[in-house]
């Protein structure tokens, strides 16, 4: 295979994979808008909503272990084409759906065929991209991506105002089945990796599962005003103890279904436990933001969505600069100051009322989406720099896991921080004020400098691999 043409592969893969990306953020962003008009059709508030955005990700966490040996059992192409197929039944469902336990049984389908989607295609992408060109790969990956945050508020608040918050769901038909037929298209066929498969990890897969999904709803439960604080503390320790238990009992299994031995690799162990935190803030702005735009500052979902898209444009805008960064600084720096910037901005946030010109809250989300940006492709690109080829699936599984879990987990921070708020500020929850989101937020900036002592522990010529062009490839 030529250089041109095995520099190609990568780069069409990852361009599919992004459409799939696409379709993942577009959810997210787009029903974060919609939270207010959805919880007003269900009969319910958005605090207890909040557990249809957070079942979906603790779909992804539970069944993102299995991705790994499903696409080497089955191939690649197969198994994400499924996937995709799968999610457009799962949208159809949501967006017919006429009840909160109804929007939470398919947000967890749409969870299962979205933990098949982009696991198995960025594997690909990694087994096939020189080391140096990671940085620039995984830029492929997620700067299409931010096309559908950019336009997700926007289009999920004006579908929400004048049309009907079901066609957000609706709206992945048409874009899935373009995905189907890029994949089938640029992902080659393949067979499967293995000619006797590994036995699938059936007890990895229930702990693995039972301590995710526990630990998830244990920290949903703390925003339910009926359910004494006590019941979500015993869940989470509970949890941690059975992960505690997945963890042993893969050391001593042959083919672990999650393999965490990967985590005595420095540079990936501090982006799996740091790193998970610095995600959880990342996924606790989109949800926080939209909901203090509509229900602290009375603006309609569309008028929403318009403001928020300052951000996702920081995002789209911060792309173009983060490979050189990345080159020219060591990761630890740009992690540690970078997360001192996005802090800063979220506390900037706190202070954002309905008088504040519009201007100013423009630039405040567009600073706040770049530093976003810079902090996430840092974090993706420095997990797997020292990992060698043959652990890439491992690490890819369990880097999957964790980055969804972590993202969920920002939205139950978020909701359990909002909860907390409105009850010291006026002993109730359903109805939110300014107060409330600008306490929420300072909770959230106060965590985000606390965190940043763990990159302390990188070294400084950590991830020097990803750091250094050695030829001429991918950016040419």
């Amino acid at each position: 295979m030529t250089q041109t043409t095995a520099s190609k592969r990568p780069i069409a893969v990852s361009l599919v994979v992004a459409i799939a990306f696409f379709m993942q953020f577009l959810d997210t962003t787009a029903v974060n808008t919609a939270l207010p008009a959805m919880a007003e059709s269900f009969g319910t508030d958005v605090v207890r909503l909040s557990s249809g955005v957070t079942s979906y990700m603790i779909a992804l966490a539970i069944f993102i272990p299995a991705s790994g040996w499903i696409a080497d059992r089955f191939g690649t192409r197969i198994v994400f084409c499924s996937a995709i197929a799968f999610f457009i039944f799962s949208s159809i469902l949501c967006g017919t759906s006429q009840t909160l336990i109804q929007f939470v049984i398919y947000r967890i389908m749409q969870g299962m065929a979205g933990a098949m989607m982009s696991p198995v295609g960025r594997l690909a992408v990694l087994k096939t991209a020189p080391k140096e060109d990671l940085p620039t790969v995984m830029n492929y990956i997620t700067m299409p991506a931010l096309v559908a945050p950019i336009v997700g508020p926007l289009i999920g608040g004006y579908l929400t105002t004048y049309w009907s918050w079901r066609w957000i769901f609706y709206l992945n038909v048409p874009i899935s089945i373009v995905c189907i037929l890029a994949a089938w298209h640029y992902i080659p066929k393949d067979r499967a990796e293995f000619r006797t498969p590994p036995r699938f990890d059936f007890r990895g897969f229930i702990l693995s599962g039972v301590s995710l999904t526990g630990f998830m709803y244990g920290v949903e439960l703390f925003s339910k005003p009926s359910v004494a604080l006590w019941v979500p503390v015993v869940l989470i320790f509970l949890s941690l103890v059975v992960l505690r238990i997945n963890v042993k009992d893969s050391a001593r299994t042959t083919t672990p279904l999650i393999d965490y031995s990967i985590m005595k690799i420095k540079t990936y162990r501090i982006t799996i436990l740091v790193g998970s935190i610095s995600r959880m803030l990342i996924g606790v702005f989109p949800y926080l933001l939209p909901l203090m735009l509509q229900e602290g500052f009375g603006l309609s979902p569309f008028e929403a969505g318009s403001l928020f898209l300052a951000t996702m444009v920081g995002n789209l805008v911060m792309k173009s600069a983060t490979v050189w960064i990345i080159r020219h600084y060591p990761f630890r720096r740009v992690l540690i100051v970078n997360g001192v910037l996005s802090a800063l901005f979220l506390f900037f946030t706190a202070w954002l009322t309905p008088d504040t010109p519009v201007w100013m809250i423009l630039l405040v989300l567009f600073v706040t989406g770049m530093s976003r940006s810079l902090q996430f492709s840092t974090l993706t690109a420095l997990a797997f720099a020292d990992i060698p080829q043959p652990q890439m699936t491992s690490a890819n599984t369990l880097y999957s896991t964790i980055q969804q879990m972590s993202i969920g987990m920002g939205v139950a921070i978020g909701a359990v921080a909002l909860h907390f708020s409105a009850l010291l500020h006026h002993d109730t929850i359903g109805k939110f004020t300014v107060p409330d989101f600008s306490l929420s937020f300072i909770v959230v900036a106060i965590i985000g400098i606390i965190h940043l002592v763990g990159y302390t522990r990188l070294p400084l010529h950590a991830g020097m691999s990803v750091r250094i062009k050695k030829h001429h490839n991918l950016d040419e």
